[in-house]
Order: structure tokens, then sequence, then C-alpha cells
């Protein structure tokens, strides 16, 4: 094992929605937790509520950390969140900056997903359609708590009515205005690197005709979905990864938006079925030697 990619504060990796650790043998970060580690960099993939607020999930989020610093020694943490895991992590920093070296936004909602707006049209809460939605989405995290086996602690709370509407466009803008650290402000453009002594970073992909399509994502279904959802998209219709938009995704220094990776592609999901030459590992082991080089 080599030291090369030993940060200097441990990588935390908080998932997104209905995310997990582990599913019997199936792990959430596919191939970049054992990567990092043979390169010597300390990292906590954990797991938050997989269906509640970013707030809810912020406050998991932060006990965690403080347990991580205990067992580590370590005075701050490197946050790496996935999808709403990026709001999580967001609310974490700007709660308690002083555990938090830096932020960085893996295709992350911030200013919201036009794919919940979408369902929120269409199945509203009070609906019959709403109501099937809710009901399906609550066994389905019943189910992902039962059969993780890569966190071991309490059970977790389970709101699907809170979770969606933080990943509305219209709730993420509420949360905007409480955390807005790392926002650009400009549509698209890149927010400040650095707020309150935290770093903040993002980069996210674009669903690409010809090299999403292919591949291994040809026999991956998780794809078709993303492919499927992304018809939902207006304001960034062609430009987004099936769940989030491209500019949507933008916080702090914005390392890329437009890798050719769908919305879970991005986290080597479905035991690396990716998209024709995409390598979302390197993402990561690229980013763990930027943090190292900053000093975090």
């Amino acid at each position: 094992m080599t030291q090369e990619l030993a940060t200097r504060y441990p990588l935390v990796l908080v998932p997104g929605m209905l995310g997990f650790v582990r599913l019997v043998l199936f792990p959430y970060w596919f191939g970049i937790v054992p990567a990092l580690r043979r390169r010597g960099a300390q990292v906590f993939p954990v797991q938050v509520s997989p269906l509640h607020s970013s707030e809810v999930r912020g406050e998991q989020l932060l006990a965690i950390i403080e347990d991580i610093c205990v067992r580590t020694g370590a005075d701050k943490v490197n946050l790496i969140g996935h999808s709403q895991g990026a709001l999580t992590a967001r609310y974490a920093a700007a709660l308690r900056p002083q555990r938090v070296a830096s932020v960085t936004s893996v295709a992350g909602p911030n200013h919201g997903s036009e794919l919940a707006d979408h369902l929120e049209r269409a199945a509203p809460g009070h609906s019959a359609k709403g109501r099937l939605l809710r009901a399906a989405l609550h066994g389905l995290g019943v189910l992902l708590v039962w059969l993780e086996t890569g966190w071991r602690r309490d059970p977790l709370p389970i709101d699907v009515h809170a979770s969606h509407q933080s990943l509305t466009s219209a709730g993420v803008a509420l949360f905007n205005q409480a955390y807005p650290q790392g926002l650009p402000s400009t549509w698209g453009g890149h927010g400040p690197a650095e707020v309150g002594g935290v770093r903040y970073y993002s980069w996210s992909g674009t669903l690409q005709p010809g090299l999403t399509d292919r591949g291994l994502n040809r026999f991956d279904g998780s794809n078709r979905f993303c492919r499927l959802f992304a018809r939902s998209f207006v304001r960034e219709k062609g430009q987004c990864d099936g769940m989030v938009g491209r500019y949507s995704s933008h916080l702090g220094e914005v390392i890329g938006d437009d890798y050719p990776l769908d919305h879970l592609d991005i986290v080597n999901q479905q035991m690396g079925a990716v998209g024709k030459g995409a390598d979302p590992v390197r993402l990561f082991l690229e980013h763990a030697a930027r943090l190292k080089a900053a000093g975090l």
C-alpha cells in the first residue's frame, strides 16, 4: 500500500436519497473505497436516513463526524456527498465549519432536481398516485435498511415526503437561503472556493448519446431509467444526468460538469456497469490527490 493519497483529514462519503453503505454484498461506492484505501487514503463510507430531509440527515451526519474525529484523532473531515448527500454535507459544514475541511458535491441537486419537480406535479401527495408512490418509496426505504450490511447502528427514521420536498426546486431554494455557502452568484457559474475556512468543490455528468448508452450501460437497467427520467427536464433539457441538471449541480470550484456519466454511473454503481470509456473511480482518485495537494 502506498501513501500517495493519504489526505490530512479523513474522507467521509455521504450517500444520496435511497442510499446505503452496502446492501448484502453490493456497495454503494463500488470500487471507489478500496481504490482510495490502496493508495493510503483514510475513507469512511457512512449511512444516514435513506429517505428524510437534508436537515435531518445533516444532523445525523454531524454526530457521525464527531465519532470519526474521536476515533481517528482528526480535527476535521473532508465530506464527499453524492446527490442529496451533497446537501447533507453542506448542512453539516454550515453548522459546524470547524469540523469540516472541505465539501465536495458529486451530482448534487444544489438548485433542486427537475425530476422531483415533475413528480410533484404528476403525483402530488394528496392524489392516489402520490399516495401510491409514497407507499412504494417507504417500503423500499424499509427494505434498504433491512438489507444494509455495511452499517451497524440504531435504525434510522424514514420520511418520504420530507425527502421529496428537500429535492424540489422550491425546497432547495429554501435550503439555500439558510445555507448558501459555496453557491454560485450566477446561474451556471462557479461558487466561492472557500467559505468560513471550508473548501467547496463539485463535479457532475450528463447523458451523452453514443457514450453513456454504450459500453456496459447497454445492459444496465438503471441507465435506461435515467434516460427516461431525463425526459422530464425542461430548463436543462439535454443537459442532465437523468436526475440532476448540469448547472444545478454547481457548487464552489466546478471541477467538471459534463463527464459522460449518468446519475448512478458517477459513483460507479451497478457493479461498475458504466458507459463507453467512462472511469468514475479515477475522478475520486484525482480528487483525493487534489485535496492532499491543498493540504486537506
